[in-house]
């Protein structure tokens, strides 16, 4: 669905985006992660036309987001629903009014049977039937972001941008916002593109995630290979990895399990096979959309190494030694 290929930006002489190229599949909920600085909200702020890029393309269905083309520009602006983390609504009008908004602004009347069933869907679907007339004073954090999200669907857009749509929000709140932006996914098909800082929100209902870095890509794939096996430095760093904690003698191991390789007793087999002692140092589990991954590291003797990686060979387990 949308394209990336190549983009640069540049704020007074300091490149915020080197280069980036990247594609999003039609119906993903797909992610862009990295520390503060990275790039990641000026890229959407690129997708959707609020920024202009210096060099490179950005194609959403072939079209080319091009923010001289003030026609094109303004269809394709149609199709994106904005969810932002401050959510953006007007305090003098009430929740049925802040969801009938954009419908207002692009000039669809309101007032229709057909227009007041369709707001009053939305308002339902996002849990908030009973807060109907109520202002956004009334309204908690995550019921503000609910407000946002309807709004941003009142036009039926074919994807949703969320630009830290979450990070004013605690814990609980979020899963809930992110269980209903899994439910948009699935049950209306659009595509979903989420900037975050936040691990919680990748790993709960990113199916593909971007780490940027400095303005660049470092890394694309699915966030369980991504950040279960992180091979990059700086996503170590990201993540707080294990290696400052680890034992300075001996060998460290580090073994990755990943669906039915969770199931099996690997450490306790391999210990009674090769008649030796590991000490494990350090190991979590993760839930990742459902499905559960997970690293351990096992310090060792050196003499046990080589015995101990190819019993990992045979029992199709991934390892790497941590140096």
């Amino acid at each position: 669905m949308i394209q990336i290929q190549n983009v640069k930006k540049a704020f007074n002489n300091t490149e915020v985006l080197k280069d980036i190229s990247l594609e999003i599949e039609k119906g993903d909920i797909f992610g862009i992660i990295g520390q503060s600085g990275a790039g990641k909200s000026t890229l959407l702020r690129c997708i959707n036309g609020l920024e202009k890029y210096d060099q490179g393309s950005i194609l959403v269905d072939g079209t080319k987001v091009d923010i001289k083309d003030k026609k094109n520009l303004r269809n394709l602006q149609k199709r994106m629903g904005m969810i932002f983390q401050g959510f953006n609504l007007l305090e003098r009008l009430d929740v049925y009014a802040n969801v009938a908004l954009p419908m207002k602004f692009w000039g669809i009347p309101t007032n229709t049977p057909e227009a007041k069933e369709k707001i009053m869907n939305l308002i339902k679907l996002v849990g908030l039937e009973e807060k109907v007339h109520s202002k956004p004073r009334e309204l908690s954090g995550g019921q503000k972001q609910r407000v946002a999200i309807a709004r941003a669907l009142v036009l039926d857009p074919d994807f949703l941008l969320c630009d830290e749509a979450t990070s004013a929000l605690d814990p609980e709140i979020t899963k809930g916002i992110l269980a209903l932006l899994q439910k948009i996914n699935r049950e209306m098909g659009i595509t979903i593109i989420v900037v975050t800082h936040q691990m919680e929100v990748v790993k709960q209902i990113c199916q593909k995630v971007a780490f940027l870095s400095q303005g660049k890509v470092l890394a694309v794939g699915k966030p369980e290979q991504l950040f279960v096996w992180p091979k990059e430095r700086e996503i170590r760093d990201f993540l707080r990895e294990e290696s400052d904690k680890l034992p300075e003698t001996g060998v460290n191991l580090k073994l990755f399990f990943f669906g039915e390789g969770n199931q099996r007793p690997i450490v306790t087999m391999m210990s009674q096979e090769l008649h030796t002692d590991f000490n494990i140092c350090w190991a979590k589990l993760e839930d990742f959309r459902e499905d559960v991954y997970g690293s351990l590291v096992l310090n060792m003797d050196e003499k046990d190494l080589e015995k101990a990686c190819a019993f990992l060979d045979s029992k199709n387990v991934t390892w790497e030694v941590i140096k």
